[in-house]
């Protein structure tokens, strides 16, 4: 019996927290508060926070070197903009 932890099954953690707005279970903050980023100037840092959240509410995360978690956005016009979160390559996209 093989009980490791995959590749495959920390993606779906963070897929699992992107689609899981914060405070979503009762007396827990598991999940995301992206929606706050993308109402916020990026000189807020709350991109940074949401990276600490997440950190914080899937621990195999911190396994990971400094740097490994990065979040941006990307615009698609008229009026819709893509939170982006990347994770040692591998991309994730949050409409909000």
């Amino acid at each position: 019996m093989n009980s490791a932890i995959t590749a495959s099954d920390v993606m779906s953690m963070i897929d699992h927290w992107l689609k899981t707005p914060q405070d979503a279970y009762l007396g827990s903050s598991y999940g995301n508060n992206l929606r706050e980023v993308l109402q916020s100037p990026l000189s807020a840092g709350l991109a940074n926070k949401q990276i600490k959240k997440m950190i914080e509410d899937i621990p195999i995360l911190s396994l990971l070197p400094e740097g490994s978690i990065n979040i941006y956005s990307v615009a698609q016009p008229p009026d819709k903009t893509y939170i982006m979160i990347d994770v040692v390559g591998n991309t994730f996209s949050y409409a909000g």
